[in-house]
């Protein structure tokens, strides 16, 4: 297979020939099948009443493309060569729709990181709120917007377009992939904040998870530590609430963590198509909700959040604390966070 690389913000893009196996459309079916698994499994294992936002719309139609992709690839590899609306399909083409799906997903992750980042600062730190209604409609045209917009400059960049025309050169069996330096900034970026964070907070963290002690609770399995008899519902000190949050993150994510850890030490090139895909949105979106909760601390009150508003992390154990009577030797109310 052949990749595609952008060495920086110029978007100066370079062709790397490598040898190639398997059947390039057979491989590109089997890599789309296994995506599509992964994101049904992904959303299959989501907390399904949490709040309305954008990143949940984004990864939805996410789902979707790579669906349609999928799809069309099925067909054009079992037709081989036909006709349709006067537009003549081949084996090349099932390249050229990956390549430009590639290209489109690989300038998605800034805007995408940027929209959510917003949409959630606008939600949890603004007394005024839209409608569920007039919400739902603004993220889905926002959605739409925003694939709009990339995928016009996609098919409008001269680079790009140039790009796209020497995959005429390859035979069949090779196909040019592009590599997002997006992704690579975007969790570059993400490991060296929490790097730091960790650092800044190490002695806090360590004293708090020797105190975690591991229970079932409502059917669930749940981690617990001893909160202050006089906590509240609002939390004034960041130095405080930076370990909690720690903790809620890697509890759910350290896997992913050490994944993009490796990829950075060993510089894996994965394919653009491959990268962006839902379990990565979820971990930028836990992030980002941790980050705006540290940076508003003394702006949220929980007691009033009747939902969630994380899939895959319970960020309210960080401020609410909850007692459990059933529990033996507990003198104190306590925290439950969701495993």
């Amino acid at each position: 297979m052949t990749a595609l690389t952008s060495e920086n913000c110029s978007f100066q893009y370079q062709l790397h020939q490598t040898n190639q196996p398997l059947d390039g459309n057979c491989l590109l079916f089997l890599i789309t099948l296994g995506k599509i698994l992964l994101n049904i499994l992904t959303l299959g294992m989501r907390r399904k009443n949490t709040h309305q936002n954008f990143m949940e719309y984004f990864c939805i139609s996410l789902a979707f493309t790579d669906l349609l992709l999928l799809v069309n690839t099925s067909i054009i590899s079992y037709f081989r060569d036909f006709v349709l609306l006067g537009i003549r399909f081949t084996k090349y083409h099932i390249c050229l729709f990956t390549q430009i799906i590639s290209f489109t997903y690989g300038f998605l992750h800034y805007p995408v990181f940027l929209i959510a980042c917003i949409d959630y600062y606008l939600n949890f730190c603004k007394a005024t709120k839209l409608p569920f209604k007039c919400q739902k409609v603004l993220y889905f045209f926002a959605v739409i917007l925003i694939w709009i917009s990339v995928l016009t400059y996609v098919l409008g960049d001269p680079a790009i377009y140039q790009s796209l025309k020497v995959q005429n050169v390859y035979s069949y069996h090779q196909c040019p992939f592009y590599i997002s330096i997006q992704s690579y900034w975007l969790s570059f970026s993400m490991v060296m904040i929490l790097f730091m964070a960790f650092i800044t907070s190490w002695s806090e963290v360590i004293t708090l998870v020797q105190a975690v002690r591991i229970t079932s609770y409502m059917n669930e399995t749940v981690l617990y530590f001893p909160f202050s008899s006089h906590c509240s519902y609002t939390v004034s000190s960041k130095k405080t609430l930076l370990p909690k949050l720690i903790i809620c993150f890697l509890g759910t994510w350290l896997p992913f963590v050490l994944l993009q850890i490796i990829i950075l030490l060993l510089k894996v090139q994965i394919p653009a198509y491959i990268e962006m895909n839902i379990p990565w949105l979820y971990f930028v979106n836990s992030f980002l909700i941790a980050t705006v909760f540290w940076f508003n601390c003394h702006k949220l009150n929980f007691r009033n959040m009747a939902l969630p508003v994380d899939p895959f992390v319970n960020w309210k154990c960080c401020f609410i604390p909850l007692t459990i009577h059933n529990l033996e030797q507990i003198e104190k109310p306590i925290s439950v966070i969701i495993c």
